[in-house]
């Protein structure tokens, strides 16, 4: 089990970034388990994308809900179970676009899941239109002469929405990515690692990135107002620096602690689950 391969053949194309976060994430899994975590007790949430294909070639359970919707479904499954460790993989178009109300609200609720965001800032799957972070001008198969709208800052947004924990790497850095989604995946509460994942197809920006990506050093990560600050050096569009690293962490009460494991007539949860969808047939 450690290698965490499945039968699956790859389908993604060759040099694109999918492949970091998928040995980023079975190095992070592996070493959880040899620190006690059972492998059987995680759960993988995937959309609709390339990125979603990451299921597929990792061997533990996994769902496959629908685009824009990992992070309902992420919640419901962590509501159900919350012994469970529920981690989504979603796209910039399939969390940022389809899916942002539901990420917000995930945010905002703090859940205890984990969101790995793999971001080319592009519709790879569907052949280069653009997304929320495309840069303004970028020119793909839907904005033939460039866009014309600025992109969103999505960590800006998610620090404001609530989440506990947030933090930026990228395909090319691969011992930062492990250290990243480790970390996420231990926060108790809502944890955002947003991957800037080259589509090597569609929007190739390896040498963008490596000229411009620094990783944090100096950075108080418990502080609100600074953390909004080194998330704000960088707005996706200008050719500012790129902070790497986690940017803010704190503790707060999750959502899924609101549900007694038992009612005041002794039903437990999975009692009260399996009544709920009997009812519901």
């Amino acid at each position: 089990m450690k290698d965490l391969g499945t039968y699956a053949a790859n389908t993604w194309c060759p040099g694109c970034g999918n492949f970091a976060i998928l040995n980023a994430m079975k190095s992070a899994l592996n070493a959880l388990h040899d620190e006690g975590l059972p492998t059987e007790k995680i759960v993988l949430v995937s959309g609709i994308g390339c990125n979603s294909k990451i299921v597929d070639y990792i061997n533990t359970n996994s769902f496959y809900s629908l685009h824009g919707r990992v992070f309902p479904a992420a919640t419901g499954i962590k509501v159900a179970d919350p012994a469970l460790t529920v981690i989504g993989h979603a796209g910039d178009g399939d969390a940022y676009g389809e899916g942002i109300e539901h990420l917000i609200f995930a945010a905002k609720r703090n859940v205890d899941i984990t969101a790995i965001i793999h971001d080319n800032r592009v519709y790879g799957l569907t052949t280069g239109q653009y997304t929320p972070t495309s840069p303004l001008g970028y020119k793909g198969r839907s904005t033939p002469f460039g866009t014309t709208e600025m992109p969103i800052n999505p960590l800006e947004l998610m620090l404001a929405s609530g989440a506990t924990f947030i933090a930026r790497g990228t395909s090319h850095g691969l011992d930062l990515l492990k250290r990243l989604f480790k970390e996420a995946i231990l926060h108790k509460g809502f944890s955002i690692v947003d991957v800037l994942q080259v589509c090597v197809t569609y929007y190739n920006m390896y040498e963008y990135y490596d000229k411009r990506v620094y990783e944090m050093t100096d950075h108080d990560s418990a502080d609100f107002d600074k953390a909004m600050a080194r998330i704000r050096e960088w707005d996706y569009n200008t050719d500012a620096k790129i902070p790497l690293g986690l940017f803010y962490r704190r503790g707060a009460p999750t959502y899924e602690a609101d549900f007694p494991a038992a009612d005041e007539g002794g039903m437990s949860r999975d009692e009260k689950i399996k009544k709920l969808l009997a009812e519901a047939a």
